[in-house]
Parts: structure tokens; C-alpha cells; sequence
């Protein structure tokens, strides 16, 4: 599929499917640009398995031919799924689509993306937007930050030599 490269484990979002009314309109993502959302690994199997056999210009998800319809809050799919999760595991919280892709953004965060990274990724039009909408996130990587700091300090000559200087005086 022109849009999975599962080789440079990357999925390139060109289109947007919003409903209007009951029908689903497809256009240009809300910045009118593309972007590109690296794939982890472990998904790779799974994506394998949904592009087996579909022509390049099929959808990703669903039959391929259309796409999957938009979920409803309530009764929709991802609600369905959600519930059966929580059947599954009772404390499994209530999570909306939105909610995964604060997710997304915390977890590339943690894993220490670069925000430029994370920006691309969302689609955010500038990294100030990334940062202003999920700055509670960086709040969070704080005292990491000091850590890795302090190692670098201590891996450097001139941190050495510092550290050296103030154990003579």
C-alpha cells in the first residue's frame, strides 16, 4: 500500500475522513498537509496482515474500499471495544480516540523524541503548538532531565576537571 511503508515502519497520513451528517467526506488533513507516524515494531505483523492482498490505493483499515466509519462516542465500534476491554479487565479506563493520541505524544515524549519529532507526527503546524497543547508532558520528563544532565556533567573532561576543582578546595 503506497501509504503503509512497513519496511521504513512508517504510515503517511494524506487524507482525512470526518462525517457530515451521516455520510463520510474524505479531504486533506486539517493542516492540508501530510505527515508521516513512525510505527513501532511490534505492530508490524498486524499491519502486514491488514495490507496483505489490498491494491495501493486501498484504505488501511476496514475492506479497503471505504473508510471505516468514524466511531460513535456511545454505540460506535471503539466504544464496543472499550467495553469489552473493561468486561475483559475492570480497571481498564474509559478511553476515547482523542485520548490515544495524547498517548501517543506522551509516550513519544518519554521515549525522548525530539518535540520537532512529535510535531511531524501530530501534524501541528509549528512545535510551539506541540508544545503549548501538551506541555503538562514535558512537566513530567523534568527531573529526567536533571538526571541525564548530571551524567553528562560527569561524562565530559571539563565536567571532571569541575568536579575535581570544587573536591580540592
Amino acid at each position: 500500500m503506497r501509504n503503509c511503508d512497513l519496511v521504513r515502519r512508517r504510515v503517511l497520513v494524506v487524507d482525512n475522513a470526518v462525517m457530515v451528517g451521516t455520510t463520510v467526506v474524505v479531504g486533506t488533513p486539517k493542516s492540508h498537509k501530510s505527515r508521516s507516524v513512525p510505527i513501532p515494531a511490534f505492530l508490524n505483523s498486524e499491519l502486514e496482515r491488514l495490507t496483505r492482498g489490498k491494491p495501493d490505493t486501498a484504505y488501511l483499515f476496514g475492506t479497503g474500499e471505504a473508510p471505516v466509519r468514524l466511531p460513535n462516542s456511545k454505540d460506535g465500534w471503539f466504544a464496543s471495544a472499550v467495553r469489552r476491554a473493561q468486561k475483559i479487565d475492570a480497571t481498564f479506563p474509559r478511553v476515547t480516540p482523542h485520548d490515544l493520541r495524547h498517548s501517543a505524544a506522551s509516550l513519544a515524549v518519554s521515549a525522548g523524541a525530539n518535540v520537532k519529532a512529535v510535531q511531524r507526527m501530530l501534524g501541528h503546524a509549528s512545535a510551539a503548538m506541540t508544545l503549548d497543547v501538551y506541555s503538562d508532558l514535558f512537566d513530567d520528563d523534568l527531573d529526567a532531565v536533571a538526571d541525564r544532565l548530571d551524567r553528562a556533567r560527569f561524562d565530559s573532561n571539563v565536567g571532571k576537571m569541575w568536579a575535581e576543582g570544587l573536591s580540592s578546595e
